[in-house]
């Protein structure tokens, strides 16, 4: 019936029955179908809907709008009609298959819960630069949040903090004047947008942005390999926030050799080197104990884990 309902399929007398709660419905699909049939072609049938909706409670539809195929004509009700509910925006920022543009609507509602949702999923923000501007005028972001908003606000980039890294990432001299002066004016939401859907040479270099939101595209894009986040991990010139991102992701932690990288870079915060330190083979932990660049704790941590391990401990 939800199938019938949303492709439009069903009866007329299936809709009314829904409408009067003659076909058993869970409260989620119930809110759901009875958002869709409010925009029914038939009058009749969407005035009853509506009518109905008004008495619904609440919770169902967030229950219905914390499942990821709820149909975008429910995120327009609650939009529409919700917004200001505890919880509602929220809901429709957490919600992927949300368009943009109804979160826009209701930013001015969201709570830090759903604002770090957002910072999550940064192509919202892309998709709609408008949202940049609601989101701020709240009061909800954290002092954290608020700093990452901050960031997406700045202008262009300052050309001197990426020469040197283009000169690395791309050796072609001519290719790199290209790549340079394609980014020399872009605004932050530019780089965001071609983080996330750059090709790898832009992500080699978009990762060392002095931005901290265009670093965290990059690890958000869709195009990112395994192979790329393995030399992230290794790299010396990267900053501590792109470190950190890595290492609570939980697809790249899965990966072994990022997880050895990021241990064996003297650049990786302590806190991170050491809570991934069980994870090493017993040759790699051998290693890493005669390892001079790293930091002396580390080091020391990783004999003590050897020796345990020798012992059987």
């Amino acid at each position: 019936m939800r199938e019938a309902i949303r492709s439009g399929h069903a009866r007329p007398e299936q809709k009314l029955a829904i409408c009067s709660g003659g076909i058993p419905l869970t409260p989620e699909d119930k809110a759901e179908l009875l958002a869709v049939l409010a925009s029914d072609s038939d009058i009749a049938v969407a005035e009853r809907a509506q009518g109905v909706l008004l008495s619904e409670p609440l919770q169902y539809f967030l229950a219905a709008l914390g499942r990821e195929d709820a149909d975008p004509r429910l995120s327009d009700y609650c939009a529409n009609n919700l917004g200001d509910k505890p919880g509602i925006a929220d809901a429709l920022a957490k919600n992927a298959a949300c368009p943009t543009a109804l979160v826009t609507r209701v930013a001015q509602y969201l709570t830090s819960d759903g604002i770090q949702a957002l910072l999550d999923n940064l192509e919202r923000f892309v998709s709609d630069p408008q949202l940049v501007v609601e989101v701020t005028k709240s009061n909800a972001p954290s002092a954290g949040q608020r700093e990452l908003l901050g960031e997406m606000q700045k202008g262009a980039l300052a050309m001197n903090a990426i020469e040197e890294a283009a000169a690395e990432v791309v050796p072609d001299v001519q290719k790199r004047q290209s790549l340079l002066q394609k980014i020399a004016h872009m605004n932050v939401i530019q780089r965001l947008t071609l983080a996330l859907k750059g090709g790898r040479e832009e992500r080699m270099l978009l990762i060392r942005d002095p931005n901290k939101l265009v670093q965290r595209c990059v690890l958000q894009s869709p195009r990112l390999t395994d192979l790329e986040v393995e030399s992230f991990a290794s790299m010396t010139s990267l900053s501590e926030e792109v470190f950190r991102t890595i290492s609570l992701t939980r697809k790249f932690v899965k990966n072994y050799s990022i997880v050895k990288n990021l241990i064996a870079n003297p650049k990786t915060p302590l806190d991170i080197s050491l809570h991934l330190l069980p994870r090493l083979n017993a040759t790699d932990l051998r290693i890493l104990t005669s390892n001079k660049n790293i930091p002396e704790t580390l080091r020391s941590m990783a004999l003590k884990l050897h020796r345990k391990r020798k012992m059987g401990g």
